[in-house]
């Protein structure tokens, strides 16, 4: 038989629970807090957190605060581009967003207070902002025409009216116009340098070409001003100096191509360098530089054959080059201070302007003993190389043949016999137009012999033994005929 089971007894707490204590006397609950999500959404909308500040969340407010300022330096500073200025527009509908949704979202209540402290801030914010971006866009477009235009007197005062509201709210259109700024200035540097470079000054014409370098490198979006300020070079040219232009115009025809409007020089120099190169080969001969004349010319034969010019060209050369050897000879003619002869003789140069040597009177600067041919037919003697045919090196004299011997009594008594002899002269002669020796000799020179009376040396003293004979006009002529008249 089942036993009767027994009942559990139910427990019971160790401590009976406290009596309900009554409210104290005044007492009333706090009423929950309500909010605009509309009104928040609004005041989020200035981008300074104040919907946060309205909904008593200091710590969401301050924090939001610091990366809305942190984006706003950072666009402004660092990161002045379109693509930031979106973040921060995302990070603006972000907090609008945010905020309504913390404030109850669809389950609205309609605050007043809170709708006056959101119409208070952000509707003065959006006007300035608004106010600001059309002055922005104002600016930006000055600046878009001065850079299509390709000029900077336009762009200078849109820069200037860029202001710290333009920085702040417009950054990208900030950096624009710092870009530009930029490039007017390097612009403006390069357009001096080449006034500069128009004067030969080439390193200057290097650094201006350096300066458009850089804008078209680092700058983009000035490529119209650069092309308007070399155009304003290349327009220049050729410049008041022929010779100034060829420096400028050899450099760059030089200048490594670099697949960009700088490339467009090279068509200035098609057109400037020939003229420029004749006329400074003119001017340098003018001058007397002939060497340089004679390069002026020849460059442009050589990199410009069959041009309009050629012909001018080559008679240049040719007159440059005879004008440098006609130069050499006088050089190799000047007589050394020692008295002996000049370097021409021992190694001659050739005068290609010079008459060739042949029938009739050969005309002839001579050098060395100039004692003799001094008293040749003035028709024979050349006082420059310019209007000689020969050169003739007349080498000391020497004692020819006995012609006759006399006695003759001195002052204090006795005799003494004095042989005569003709005179030998060494004779060398070159062809000037050559340089080549077309005579090699030793003229025999006769004269008068035994005079009636002979003074010696001093009194008492015998007379010499040896004497040369006193040649007439006639004997030289006849000596140095053969070289001169043929």
């Amino acid at each position: 038989m089942d036993q009767p089971t027994q009942p559990v007894p139910f427990p019971h707490p160790p401590f009976p629970p406290p009596p309900f204590a009554p409210p104290p006397p005044g007492y009333a609950k706090a009423p929950p807090r309500v909010h605009d999500s509309l009104a928040i959404a609004v005041a989020n909308a200035s981008l300074l957190s104040v919907g946060y500040f309205l909904m008593r969340r200091p710590l969401l407010a301050a924090g939001s605060l610091v990366v809305t300022s942190g984006l706003v330096i950072v666009l402004c500073t660092a990161v002045r581009t379109e693509w930031f200025e979106i973040v921060l527009v995302v990070w603006w509908l972000a907090m609008i967003v945010h905020g309504w949704y913390l404030a109850g979202g669809r389950k609205r209540m309609v605050v007043g207070g809170q709708w006056l402290v959101a119409a208070a801030v952000t509707l003065p914010v959006l006007l300035v902002v608004g106010l600001v971006r059309v002055d922005a866009g104002r600016i930006n477009g000055t600046l878009m025409d001065a850079r299509g235009a390709g000029v900077c007197a336009p762009a200078r005062p849109a820069v200037d009216a860029v202001g710290v509201g333009h920085r702040v709210i417009d950054a990208p259109m900030s950096a624009r116009a710092d870009r530009t700024e930029q490039a007017c200035a390097r612009l403006e540097v390069a357009a001096s340098r080449f006034t500069t470079a128009l004067t030969g000054d080439t390193g200057a014409l290097r650094m201006a070409f350096g300066d458009l370098g850089v804008v078209l490198a680092d700058l983009p979006g000035h490529e119209r001003m650069v092309d308007t300020t070399l155009e304003g070079f290349l327009a220049r040219l050729p410049a008041r100096d022929p010779c100034d232009t060829v420096a400028a115009t050899d450099w760059l025809r030089q200048r490594p191509k670099t697949g960009d409007v700088l490339d467009r020089s090279i068509d200035a120099v098609a057109r400037t360098a020939p003229a420029a190169l004749v006329e400074c080969g003119d001017a340098t001969m003018a001058a007397a530089e002939w060497g340089t004349a004679r390069t002026q010319y020849q460059q442009l034969l050589d990199q410009y054959p069959g041009h309009a010019l050629t012909a001018r060209a080559q008679e240049g050369v040719v007159s440059a080059t005879q004008a440098v050897e006609l130069a050499n000879v006088r050089a190799r003619l000047a007589q050394p201070s020692d008295g002996s002869q000049p370097v021409y003789c021992s190694g001659p140069a050739a005068y290609s302007a010079a008459a060739a040597y042949g029938p009739g009177t050969n005309r002839a600067v001579f050098v060395g003993d100039g004692e003799l041919p001094g008293r040749l037919p003035a028709e024979w003697r050349a006082a420059d190389p310019a209007e000689a045919v020969l050169v003739v090196c007349v080498g000391e004299r020497e004692q020819g043949a006995a012609v006759r011997t006399c006695p003759y009594t001195r002052d204090g008594g006795g005799q003494g016999n004095v042989t005569f002899h003709k005179i030998v002269v060494p004779v060398r002669a070159y062809e000037l137009r050559t340089g080549n020796l077309v005579f090699d000799s030793r003229l025999e020179i006769g004269g008068a012999s035994c005079p009636q009376s002979f003074f010696s040396s001093g009194p008492g003293a015998s007379p010499p033994a040896q004497w040369p004979v006193e040649p007439s006009d006639g004997n030289l002529r006849d000596a140095f005929a053969p070289m001169i008249a043929r």
